[in-house]
């Protein structure tokens, strides 16, 4: 996105109007038929909280007043430097009830936690409304199982769900509670769908018994909760999903991304179509790294008529990437899927 906006990375992710600019820039650089907003809650005066920004060739650094420093490069992810070392809780002395019951963050990646600002958390959601009515506009809230491996570390939180489950569970429903009530301002703040994000529940990181006992359960109570208030949500799962499909869509919700083929995952379109395709719309299996990013126009526009194929019969496929895009995909490959969906992805009536 940085490299398309040609932006600050530091402002495009804390101040909220060059957020919002930014994301439907985007949408009309690709045609792209809505918005995901993947970040909310922005604090007007976050460059309060800054001792001073320092620009160099790959990137910014910023150095809070707290004595952190995040790194954001051009063309990945920020880097979070705590000024002093962080402990985690001890899961076998941590009490669930200590949860402040309102989510207060986004775990987003590397260590890194956007904090939502309890008085501007929907902020963006009006902004975006206001630019791009008339295109989908979708929120994102993340995982309870996520918030759970932030809590603690992957290590001690995946161990601590075979020492005690019963206090895992107590913790899973403390931040479900909380993400419920974030994903309801979603929707009384007119979105038009609401994203699952789930990356840590692929085969590749825990069972489909741990997936079926620690996940499932928790998710059904987000999915269940916004469908209820007319909203559609979908699951996103990264990487090897192929053997918990069924269970993905038996949480109750409206459809699931990214679909990750071989060698990125192990789900093959067809058969995704086949097994779960009447129950749910499916979204994605692209390959993002041999197709988008290594691949020619050509290889893009085969590889992309070969999903329509497989995906479109009977209604309910969107065209689109598995998980994420790489930051160094052409432009140029991008554009070729909304050349496709134009000219061959459109259903017809009789």
């Amino acid at each position: 996105m940085l490299q398309q906006l040609k932006v600050s990375p530091v402002e495009f992710w804390f101040d909220k109007d060059i957020f919002v600019d930014g994301l439907t820039a985007l949408r009309n650089l690709y045609s792209f038929d809505g918005i995901l907003i993947s970040l909310h809650g922005h604090d007007p005066d976050w460059r309060k909280q800054i001792v001073k920004i320092a620009k160099g060739e790959n990137g910014e650094s910023v150095y809070w007043k707290n004595g952190d420093v995040t790194y954001f490069p051009y063309d990945e992810l920020p880097e979070y430097h705590p000024g002093k070392q962080i402990s985690k809780p001890s899961f076998q002395d941590f009490e669930p009830d200590s949860l402040p019951e309102r989510i207060s963050f986004i775990p987003v990646s590397q260590g890194i936690e956007f904090a939502i600002h309890p008085e501007h958390a929907y902020d963006v959601f009006v902004d975006i409304a206001d630019k791009a009515r008339e295109h989908s506009i979708h929120g994102e809230i993340t995982s309870p199982f996520d918030y759970f491996l932030n809590l603690f570390g992957h290590q001690e939180a995946l161990l601590g769900l075979i020492d005690d489950p019963e206090k895992c569970h107590r913790i899973l429903q403390r931040y479900t509670d909380g993400i419920k009530e974030l994903a309801t301002g979603m929707c009384e703040h007119g979105v038009d769908a609401i994203k699952i994000s789930s990356p840590f529940s692929g085969s590749g990181f825990i069972s489909r018994k741990f997936y079926r006992e620690f996940v499932l359960p928790y998710e059904r109570q987000l999915a269940e909760g916004i469908r209820a208030r007319g909203v559609h949500v979908y699951a996103h799962v990264c990487g090897a999903i192929d053997d918990r499909l069924e269970d993905i869509v038996d949480s109750g919700v409206s459809g699931i991304e990214c679909l990750d083929p071989p060698p990125l995952g192990n789900v093959e379109l067809a058969d995704a179509k086949r097994r779960i395709g009447h129950r749910a719309f499916i979204k994605g299996n692209i390959d993002s790294v041999n197709v988008l990013l290594y691949g020619s126009r050509d290889d893009v526009f085969r590889d992309a008529m070969q999903r329509l194929q497989e995906g479109m019969p009977g209604g309910g496929y969107i065209l689109s990437t598995a998980c994420s895009v790489a930051p160094h995909v052409p432009r140029e490959n991008m554009l070729v899927l909304h050349e496709v969906v134009e000219k061959y992805g459109w259903y017809r009536n009789d």
